[in-house]
């Protein structure tokens, strides 16, 4: 008895519900990004490794699927490398390409690639799918896709209010209300680094914040210590670690606090900015906090960072994030070339509006007309108008197969198909067509112009 098929772990199969509804997202953030003035572009699936190693930090890096060299892949390495079971040198002798890990790093290469086609400031959005060799669980798999937006070429803080109301647009239009955007920017963190005397141990010391909705004050101040971090520079920063209040009452409290730290304080002022704006403009149905514990993507961002969680209730982790970048494209050789940008978690999203049933009106494609196939001359007739038909934009389709009447209704009623249409012998001497509303029961004989005006109303 053969075996079973599968799918590899972290991957999925998507029923033709499931696809409709999945496009519904991927078409509701579309027509925001275009109308927010950005363009699409696409990148392939894979890229030499060397573009994307080491851009993503030692913990990224592994988790990199890597694609093996064609041929006889073990030619190149010799036995002493094979014997010393070295993976890092085996690998880069093995597979010089790999699966995208995001659609940041493409982008950048892509700039960079194409900076003499390109007018900057260039407004791009891109929805194709990545990979990571993560470990699956509710909300993380290893095929998913990414719905990314992204400005290069300008410093101005003017495009991170427009991705908060971005964000806001997305998710109003997707009737997902309650979600919050998270907001915080690089200059804080490293601001706090600093006037602590840590400014050396920047990611540790923001790793270790990051986790404090999960390991409580006391875990970030022991991870802390253990990174090196001394108890009186952890003293300096525990006004963080209990940092309530309104967005205008944290901003005073980090101007205070970051009073001394000249980087510090210029994150707080671009806060502000961002953050005034934002409030005084308004939001449909997102709501805008401040998070000093934010310290996502700090490999590459250098300012402003997003991170956007669902409704309140929802077990999900974030469902889209960003922030800016003043010099990714720099790590190609093209300095000086600012950009930010947003992503949205497609599948998360998904996952959110399923669970609190906000896809009840998404209907799967379907015809609206359906004729009956009585044999191979009356399909012929019946493909005359079956034509014409959709020729107007009318969805409609032929049973393939002359099978008995009630099988074929059987399979009208089931995809929900509002008429079918029935052409006989008699139908074929007087050029006419039987139409049946498969909801009313109600027939009746019209011409192919009638047909076409009575089933384009619906």
């Amino acid at each position: 008895m053969a075996q079973k098929p599968s799918i590899p772990k972290g991957t999925r199969d998507f029923s033709p519900s499931e696809v409709a509804k999945r496009n519904y997202i991927f078409s509701t953030i579309k027509q925001v990004f275009e109308t927010y003035g950005f363009q699409p572009i696409e990148t392939p699936s894979f890229e030499n490794s060397e573009t994307l190693m080491g851009k993503y930090g030692e913990e990224g890096d592994r988790l990199i699927f890597k694609i093996l060299n064609s041929g006889d892949y073990l030619n190149k390495v010799d036995d002493v490398l094979l014997q010393a079971k070295d993976s890092l040198k085996v690998t880069s002798k093995i597979s010089e390409k790999a699966l995208r890990y995001d659609l940041t790093v493409p982008f950048a290469r892509y700039v960079v690639q194409h900076q003499n086609e390109i007018e900057f400031p260039f407004k791009r959005y891109q929805m194709q799918p990545v990979w990571r060799a993560d470990r699956p669980q509710k909300g993380r798999f290893r095929e998913f896709y990414q719905c990314d937006a992204d400005v290069v070429g300008s410093k101005s803080l003017w495009q991170e209010i427009e991705f908060v109301q971005l964000y806001d647009a997305v998710f109003s239009k997707l009737n997902l209300p309650g979600t919050t955007i998270k907001f915080n920017n690089r200059k804080i963190l490293a601001g706090f680094a600093e006037i602590i005397g840590a400014a050396d141990k920047l990611i540790d010391f923001t790793v270790a914040l990051d986790k404090l909705d999960k390991i409580g004050a006391d875990g970030v101040a022991k991870e802390m210590m253990e990174k090196g971090i001394s108890e009186q520079a952890i003293e300096k920063v525990k006004p963080l670690f209990n940092f309530h209040g309104s967005n205008q009452e944290k901003l005073n409290q980090l101007q205070a606090l970051l009073i001394e730290s000249k980087e510090g304080t210029s994150g707080v002022e671009d806060l502000r900015f961002v953050v005034e704006h934002v409030e005084k403009f308004g939001l449909e149905s997102a709501k805008l906090v401040i998070d000093v514990t934010l310290a996502r993507g700090l490999n590459y961002y250098t300012g402003a960072i997003y991170e956007v969680s669902a409704p309140e209730g929802v077990n999900m982790g974030s469902i889209g994030g960003g922030g800016r970048y003043d010099d990714l494209t720099g790590i190609f050789g093209l300095n000086d070339m600012s950009g930010v940008g947003i992503s949205f978690g497609l599948d998360r999203i998904y996952l959110v509006l399923e669970e609190l049933n906000l896809f009840s009106d998404i209907e799967l494609p379907k015809p609206k007309v359906l004729f009956i196939n009585f044999g191979d001359a009356e399909a012929a007739f019946c493909m005359k108008a079956l034509l014409a038909l959709r020729r107007n934009n009318i969805k409609s389709e032929l049973y393939p197969d002359s099978a008995k009447l009630k099988k074929q209704m059987n399979y009208a009623n089931k995809r929900e198909i509002p008429f079918v249409v029935m052409v006989g012998s008699s139908e074929i001497e007087n050029n006419t067509y039987t139409l049946k509303n498969m909801q009313s029961g109600e027939q009746e004989v019209c011409s192919l112009k009638e047909l076409i005006r009575i089933t384009a109303q619906l």
